[in-house]
């Protein structure tokens, strides 16, 4: 861990230059801060302002000793919720370890608590966005895909304002091609299962608590004790549906789109998968409020749910049958769901006028 953090550390502050992406390149500080960051440090001690013996007592006293803590205190907030912090834990649940370089990046010595709390923030909402809608439209979120652009990213808001730095990282997403309107057709497959059960467990939590639930994200991608896993609304019995498909691969395909999709506890699974829709949909009453919003006596008597429903807009409907333009339907409620959680407008959200 704390190699990591010296990695971390200096090249979010002192990083220029990264190998070009052709063959033979040769390795530029951020590289060699990867893999051999105590030489790369004598090598570059003076053209980094290491001169006198003060510039080393800054450097240790004042730099690392600021950045440790900052460092210490994000690897807290990737294992448990941290008020304010929220997204920082979202990103570790994916595994995006690139995260704490572009945290790190804008904050200098300097800042108030206050303050590298609000920069903070404002990246790992950023990351947090990027992240779903690269998920969302079937893009790699790997250390490997995403090291070049994170780079990029890392060296135009170091030490930025917060002010400026939201405008920047707004900036950053503007210039994205794919969002969640880019794919409607976003489904299931044995390499996103996991993200996806992440995207599905937010949608899920975002739902309950806009409702005036208590928070239950941590327990919904949790190994331990009640396991949640991605259930199918329609059973893999392509006989039932001949109606509407005629090949089963059709049927297949459609049956793993999104808005087919919940987070079930594994025993539901192992006790109603097999049922039909109309035989599960009672059974999904007593569910998360997302798989609840299925049958129609969650619109019944349910004020902080249809509360939720005025303010948002959101076209929640019961299904009493599950047939192809229900699934579409449901697609569709997803993807404006998502859309009011990694909403780049939040970023400017802070920013004085």
């Amino acid at each position: 861990m704390e190699s990591d953090c010296f990695r971390a550390w200096l090249r979010s502050q002192y990083a220029t230059k990264i190998r070009e992406r052709k063959k033979n390149a040769r390795p530029e500080d951020f590289d060699r801060i990867g893999t051999q960051f105590h030489r790369w440090l004598r090598d570059t001690s003076s053209s980094i302002g290491l001169k006198a013996s003060d510039d080393f007592y800054r450097f240790i006293n004042r730099d690392f000793d600021f950045c440790s803590r900052q460092y210490l205190n994000l690897l807290a907030a990737s294992q448990a919720p941290a008020e304010g912090l929220e997204h920082v834990l979202y990103n570790a649940q994916q595994g995006f370890t690139l995260q704490y370089l572009l945290l790190l990046a804008p904050l200098k010595p300097d800042d108030g608590e206050a303050v590298v709390k609000l920069k903070l923030r404002h990246v790992a909402r950023f990351v947090d966005i990027l992240l779903a809608w690269r998920i969302w439209n079937s893009r790699s979120i790997a250390y490997s895909t995403m090291q070049y652009a994170m780079f990029l990213v890392m060296r135009e808001i170091r030490g930025l304002a917060p002010d400026a730095l939201a405008q920047k990282l707004h900036e950053n997403l503007a210039q994205e091609t794919e969002t969640f309107a880019s794919n409607d057709h976003l489904h299931v497959h044995q390499q996103n299962r996991f993200a996806l059960h992440r995207i599905l467990a937010r949608l899920t939590d975002y739902v309950e608590t806009e409702s005036g639930q208590p928070s239950r994200y941590l327990n919904l991608v949790s190994q331990g004790g009640i396991r949640y896993e991605v259930e199918h609304i329609w059973a893999d019995h392509a006989e039932r549906h001949t109606d509407e498909f005629i090949h089963p691969a059709d049927f297949a395909e459609y049956r793993n789109r999104v808005g087919g999709l919940h987070l079930l506890p594994k025993s539901f699974n192992a006790s109603y998968g097999e049922l039909t829709y109309e035989e599960k949909l009672p059974h999904y009453n007593t569910q998360n409020l997302l798989a609840r919003s299925l049958h129609p006596q969650c619109y019944e008597r349910n004020p902080g749910f249809l509360r939720f429903l005025q303010e948002s807009g959101l076209p929640f409907k019961a299904h009493l049958q599950f047939k192809k333009v229900d699934l579409d339907e449901r697609g569709v409620l997803y993807r404006r769901i998502a859309e009011r959680i990694w909403n780049p407008d939040d970023l400017l959200r802070d920013i004085r006028p």
